[in-house]
């Protein structure tokens, strides 16, 4: 893909513990054009938030990029330093964070927080109501005045997504904006990103967990597990014809009001990101897991137009699933 808004290149993260180095990202790749919405999901600990946070160097020590690159406008940010950075953070590059009541100061109006990041002026608090009303918040001038704790966790979020779209970003960085709410208010949140991200156009990475706010939501999907992308797919194909193991028990282990098949939670749980093998690092929890799975590191190769797998029986996933999935239950 050409004209890449971001693009991700070979990223690893580590962490020294006492233990040993914590292998938190590892070998990521992935890019997102103007216009274009891709998840980043997985269970808690892939590597999904840890890499967003790379992306805006926002890690605390000692956690440390130690590979790859990251490229916006053509320009690789993992060598800049805090004072370059600071010219690219908010107008180029935003992030949303999980949890607008820590992200807002309690003691300051919604006014002088909004206005913090416009320039000065005349015109500012008109500029501060439109960027509110833009995201949806009724009776924005009367919410000039509130302070965090005076509004729904929703109109919390909304206000952090004005925000951010003050600075009309190019990319926006989306760390599961909608965890903390109720569903009704996830599906507002959500299409007015979805909304204002075609609108401007802006290049949306979106991290999340759940598969169904996925699927309304971007274009492409790229699967994550123990640090590395092991699937990457067009939404709907990646739901149509999952091309991996994990893709496939994420997938099953979704509930459904009409599914037809019974409801098949991945058995095991997550590696210890210390120590990690060159093999498969699902294998411990995969029913189709051989010696081959595990005896060397697996590229990240295409399997169809547009998609990539980390899996060298990708052309079997699904029937080979289900029946060791079957074999499993009984």
């Amino acid at each position: 893909m050409t004209d890449l808004a971001l693009s991700v290149e070979g990223l690893s993260v580590e962490i020294p513990t006492r233990r040993g180095v914590v292998h938190a990202v590892r070998d990521v790749t992935f890019g997102v054009a103007p216009g274009e919405a891709i998840a980043l999901v997985g269970e808690s600990g892939s590597g999904k938030s840890m890499t967003c946070r790379a992306i805006m160097h926002l890690l605390h020590p000692p956690a440390r990029i130690t590979h790859g690159a990251i490229r916006f406008r053509d320009r690789d940010l993992v060598p800049l330093g805090e004072r370059e950075l600071e010219q690219i953070r908010g107008h180029g590059i935003a992030m949303i964070f999980q949890d607008p009541t820590s992200a807002l100061n309690p003691v300051l109006t919604i006014e002088r927080q909004v206005s913090e990041v416009l320039p000065a002026g005349a015109g500012r608090r008109g500029r501060v109501v439109e960027l509110l009303r833009q995201v949806g918040i009724p009776d924005a001038e009367r919410r000039l005045t509130a302070y965090p704790h005076q509004l729904s966790g929703g109109q919390r979020q909304r206000v952090m997504l004005a925000i951010v779209l003050a600075r009309h970003p190019t990319v926006l960085l989306a760390d599961e904006p909608t965890t903390a709410l109720d569903v009704t208010i996830q599906a507002q949140i959500l299409a007015e990103l979805g909304r204002l991200q075609r609108q401007l156009p802006m290049a949306l990475v979106l991290v999340t967990h759940d598969l169904g706010v996925v699927r309304q939501t971007v274009h492409r999907v790229a699967v994550m597990y123990a640090g590395q992308i092991v699937e990457l797919a067009p939404t709907d194909e990646l739901f149509a014809h999952p091309r991996h193991p994990y893709t496939m028990g994420l997938i099953g282990s979704v509930p459904s009001v009409d599914r037809a098949a019974p409801l098949t939670p991945i058995p095991g749980t997550p590696p210890d990101p210390i120590g990690l093998g060159e093999g498969c690092a699902f294998a411990p929890r995969c029913p189709m897991a051989s010696a081959e799975c595990v005896a060397a590191a697996i590229p990240l190769l295409p399997v169809g137009p547009g998609r990539l797998s980390r899996c060298i029986k990708a052309d079997r996933v699904g029937s080979d699933w289900n029946a060791g999935a079957a074999a499993q239950r009984s």
